[in-house]
């Protein structure tokens, strides 16, 4: 799911995430399409030789609903079936989370990223 939001961002700005370098901040695309989203700035991440002839609505949805897909949490991404129906109806759509590999001001509850026990678990494997 997290690979298909990508992809659906790359779309929508016309780069690849792999290739993405704002020269404000050291965000990824996920990154930077959720500070804008975060501002109020959606079409900004809008391709520039897409701007002239974009439905703004369906803009705003493909995007929204990308950064759905990308959130740092498995569980908190939608289903396929649910990104379908999202992205061919007008209803309206949860808010999303941050994203994975996001590196801006973390609005996450850092203390349990941050917490840990310091234990150690060792696996021996037998062969058959």
């Amino acid at each position: 799911m997290y690979s298909f939001g990508v992809l659906v961002l790359e779309i929508v700005c016309g780069e690849k995430n792999r290739e993405f370098i704002h020269k404000e901040h050291c965000n990824n695309l996920t990154g930077h399409a959720w500070t804008l989203h975060n501002e109020g700035r959606f079409l900004q991440l809008v391709a520039k030789c897409l701007s002239e002839s974009i439905n703004v609505s369906q803009v705003l949805r493909s995007t929204h609903v990308g950064l759905l897909c990308v959130q740092r949490r498995p569980e908190d991404r939608p289903a396929m079936t649910s990104v379908i129906v999202m992205l061919g109806s007008e209803g309206p759509l949860p808010s999303p989370k941050e994203p994975g590999f996001y590196v801006g001001n973390s609005t996450e509850d850092t203390r349990q990223s941050s917490s840990s026990n310091n234990e150690l678990s060792i696996t021996m494997l037998n062969g058959r």
